[in-house]
């Protein structure tokens, strides 16, 4: 019994505001407390390792490979506090019980916890899948010892990602460039991505037409059909295309349509009677889909409300953290007894007895690893109420909202469609157009994927012909010819490459969402438009990756990691004898590196030969530039940093030369000042640039030039408006501040106090009103200044501790103060305790005043501790940085 004696069962749970809730639920004999997610971890630097094993040759890996890799396990400074006031606590506590997430990670903190904290007294873990009053109750009834075998297997994932990146991220930097980094799951990505690139790049284009008519029935009512056949041989269209000529396939016996050939058959058809040949009918069901795990909910977050994978998994773990939602990391599809029979409940409340599928659905998934025991994501509890009868608001609300969706449709009756096909003769050429129509809307009165508004949705499903029946004949209103190119294959975007990466079981669906942060992050990719783009830097890693180690970017490789991963979990791998087949074996990874590091030619690994390029494309420290011999001399010219792949055309190249060699343009003497104004070529594109850089004068004056105009049209009194940036527009109507017009690295902006707007393409740096920036500027307010995690209250001054994304990264913000967070730590698992640390020691180096006149003091450095390296599996971080 939990108090005895006037001692208290201490708690521990991962985050402040589930030990606030749990607390809550379990009364004054608990003590709840947090870790504030993991408590170890690798060294992440020297100046994590201890003093007496700086000189060990394995202390900067973190593993000592030559004793069966043992890590190498340290308390970071910001966690010393953490783990005190464990200690102290347990010191006041007859019974421990480890309530971390219900996942590997959450088995393998707890390990870490029980670790360090070495209790004398009885221990027990608790697993819950929600944070509710009846989850947690349940769970105090259902305790068990830690699964050592999911601690290994979580623990196994660490250090194998340790040793992947930390084996080859140096070889890069030899032979690349300095700073890029290698991944056991982003180097795979990363290669999907290029992949995709190349294909678009090889991709050659076809043309061909084809026609529509508009019709009318007896009736009056028009419809659309589609050519199909001239002469009995049917048109070409896209499919019969080869991608890598522009031509249609080899022995495809289609007619290919040309302009000219389609409007000689407008002509011919516009006096000519049409028939109705033929109708078909068929009726279709379509199922619901299942319920939510992370994946499908990182990818429908995305196509639906516009959130990213972290973003999207931000939320949910707020939501989750206020008992609203279940466990967000989860590749299971099931629902408990208890969910079913809630959620056919308030489908019978909402829709009606009629739209309730007939019997309870349940849905399978194929994963195979430990996180299969968790229920789907849902609506926590058993009344699964609404985001409006819940009070959330803002992304909170929405996200709520589709997973509440989400769970009602997988238990509502299928929607059945009825297709019509009908088929009209028109001379020698056939058409045939296509109708649809909802016969019965089942699960769309409640979900529809790729919609936020099941009503319009429902609207879009409906798409009937008009009554017809063999033998009429239509009168045709016009027929028009439409010309077509093939498309290349879309590019990826955060929602397909999740959706690929599951399906070829390559990482966790939890671990997305950082990975493909650190691509973007790291200038692997860009994201365009929301397509994921892979820079030159990008296809040059890849490059090397597939010459020299193709097992290690291999799809089927990579998810059997996985396989030897869940083996270990289930207790039936062992961790040891895969390490050292991953690592030590002859074609391990240290026995491939060693072999192949010297026949790596860092010239030829920093060169990229493009198909048609009579230029190569060289990846420099300053970033990528064109190289070609022009007799006895090697040219170079600068590309923008921000220019795709695919865009690299030889007159864009020539282009490139032709500026370069050309050299500053002049343009004359500014007006005012005196000094000479140039057009200047540089890394982020053209920028002109007003005197020259001395001793004396220091920095010149320089502005980009937009990217809509052009540098060679820009006149002598352009350039001084140009340069004359930032623009004042006037006062902000609201607070009476200075609202200014300029231009930065990232383009034309409008800007108020803090706050910053990128211009659209319809808007002139230099001609934009007040009124348009501050329109502009409202968005940002509604958007971008929004914080994506609202920690808590900071302990002295009751103001708000806030997690953002900044332009160069997420950052913790209290008051004036803003701290950066670590590249190792996740926005999204961030808590108040780590925040505040970073903020003492951001105000400590002189980064803002602290709140109330506290004076801050930098703390003295703490002692080294050392942290034995043991055989028994050790700590991996939240974020699974070097995946």
């Amino acid at each position: 019994m939990a108090g005895s004696k006037g001692k208290k069962t201490l708690v521990i749970v991962e985050s402040g505001t589930k030990a606030k809730k749990i607390g809550g639920y379990l009364g004054s004999n608990y003590d709840v407390r947090a870790c504030v997610g993991h408590v170890r971890d690798l060294p992440n630097g020297a100046k994590d390792i201890p003093e007496e094993l700086k000189k060990e040759s394995w202390s900067n890996l973190g593993v000592n490979v030559d004793a069966d890799f043992e890590p190498l396990y340290v308390v970071p400074s910001e966690k010393k506090k953490v783990v005190a006031d464990l200690k102290k606590a347990l010191k006041d506590a007859d019974e421990l019980i480890l309530a971390t997430d219900e996942d590997r990670e959450g088995e393998s903190i707890g390990w870490h916890l029980l670790d360090l904290l070495q209790p004398k007294v009885p221990v027990s873990r608790i697993v819950f899948s929600e944070v509710t009053k009846k989850a947690i109750n349940d769970a105090m009834q259902h305790r068990r010892q830690l699964d050592m075998n999911l601690v290994k297997a979580q623990e196994t994932r660490r250090v194998l990602d340790r040793l992947f990146g930390y084996r080859l991220s140096p070889l890069l930097w030899k032979k690349i460039r300095a700073g890029l980094s290698a991944g056991r799951v982003q180097s795979v990505a990363v290669r999907i991505l290029v992949q995709r690139e190349l294909e678009r790049m090889a991709f050659k284009s076809g043309t061909y037409w084809d026609l529509e008519a508009t019709l009318k029935s007896r009736d009056g009512q028009a419809f659309l059909v589609q050519l199909a056949t001239v002469g009995g041989k049917r048109i070409a269209s896209g499919k019969d295309f080869d991608e890598n000529t522009g031509k249609v396939k080899a022995g495809t016996d289609v007619l290919l349509l040309d302009e000219t050939k389609a409007r000689e058959l407008v002509t011919r058809l516009s006096s000519v009677s049409w028939s109705v040949a033929n109708i078909e009918e068929k009726t279709q069901s379509r199922r619901p889909p299942a319920p939510f795990t992370t994946s499908t909910l990182q990818q429908e977050a995305h196509r639906k409300l516009g959130l990213g994978g972290r973003d999207a998994m931000s939320v949910a773990q707020r939501l989750y953290e206020e008992g609203y939602i279940t466990y967000m990391r989860t590749d299971s599809t099931s629902l408990s007894n208890e969910a079913l029979l809630a959620a056919r409940t308030r489908i019978e409340e909402n829709y009606g007895n009629s739209y309730l599928s007939p019997q309870p659905r349940q849905y399978t998934s194929h994963a195979k690893n430990a996180q299969e025991a968790h229920e789907a994501i849902r609506p926590a509890g058993t009344e699964m109420k609404t985001a409006d009868e819940l009070g959330l608001q803002g992304r909170e609300a929405r996200l709520y909202d589709m997973i509440w969706k989400r769970t009602m449709a997988c238990q509502m009756a299928d929607a059945r469609l009825r297709f019509t096909t009908v088929t009209l003769d028109a001379d020698d050429t056939t058409f045939k157009g296509t109708g649809r129509t909802v016969e019965f809307a089942g699960y769309f009165r409640a979900y529809v994927e790729g919609t936020d508004d099941p009503e319009a949705a429902l609207e879009e499903q409906q798409s009937p012909l008009p009554p017809l029946q063999v033998g009429d004949a239509p009168k045709c209103e016009h027929v028009d010819p439409i010309g077509h190119e093939t498309k290349p294959p879309a590019r990826y975007n955060q929602a397909s490459l999740v959706r690929k990466l599951e399906s070829e079981g390559v990482g966790r669906p939890s671990t997305y969402a950082s990975i493909i942060q650190t691509i973007i992050s790291r200038n692997y990719v860009n994201e365009v438009n929301k397509q994921l783009v892979p820079t030159f830097t990008a296809m040059a890693v890849t490059r090397l990756l597939e010459d020299f180690f193709p097992s290690l970017v291999n799809l089927q490789f990579t998810a059997e990691m996985e396989q030897w991963l869940d083996d270990i979990s289930n207790g039936t791998g062992d961790r040891s004898a895969y390490l050292k087949k991953f690592y030590l074996g002859r074609d391990g990874l240290d026995t491939q590196v060693k072999d192949k590091e010297s026949s790596i030619d860092p010239r030829e690994a920093c060169t990229l030969h493009i198909d048609g390029l009579g230029a190569t494309v060289r990846v420099g420290k300053f970033g990528p530039y064109l190289e070609r011999e022009a007799g006895d001399e090697t040219q170079t010219a600068s590309l923008p940093n921000d220019i795709n792949p695919d865009e690299i055309t030889n007159e864009l190249a020539e282009e490139m030369f032709r500026r370069k060699q050309q050299g500053p343009q002049s343009l004359g003497e500014h007006p005012e000042e005196g000094l000479p104004i140039v057009v200047k070529v540089g890394p982020f594109g053209p920028y002109l640039q007003m005197g020259e850089q001395t001793e004396d004068n220091g920095k010149p004056k320089r502005v980009s030039i937009p990217k809509d105009m052009d540098p060679e049209s820009v006149t002598l009194e352009m350039a001084v408006d140009l340069l004359s940036l930032p623009r004042r527009l006037g006062l902000h109507p609201e607070d009476g501040k200075v609202v200014n017009a300029g231009i930065g690295r990232f383009g034309p902006y409008v800007q108020h106090a803090k706050t910053y707007k990128s211009l659209t393409k319809e808007d002139s740096v230099l001609t934009i009103g007040l009124d348009r920036a501050v329109e502009l500027l409202k968005q940002v307010n509604r958007k971008g200044a929004t914080p994506i995690r609202e920690l808590g209250e900071h302990p002295e001054d009751k103001e708000p501790v806030e997690v953002y994304e900044g332009r160069y990264g997420p950052y913790v913000k209290h008051g004036k103060i803003n701290a950066t967070i670590p590249k190792e730590h996740d926005p999204m698992t961030v808590t108040l305790e780590e925040a505040i640390a970073w903020l003492e020691e951001r105000a400590a180096k002189g980064g803002g005043k602290p709140r109330r006149g506290r004076k801050a003091t930098k703390k003295a450095p703490p002692k080294s501790t050392k942290s034995a390296a043991r055989k028994t599996p050790k700590k991996s971080t939240k974020k699974k940085k070097d995946e």
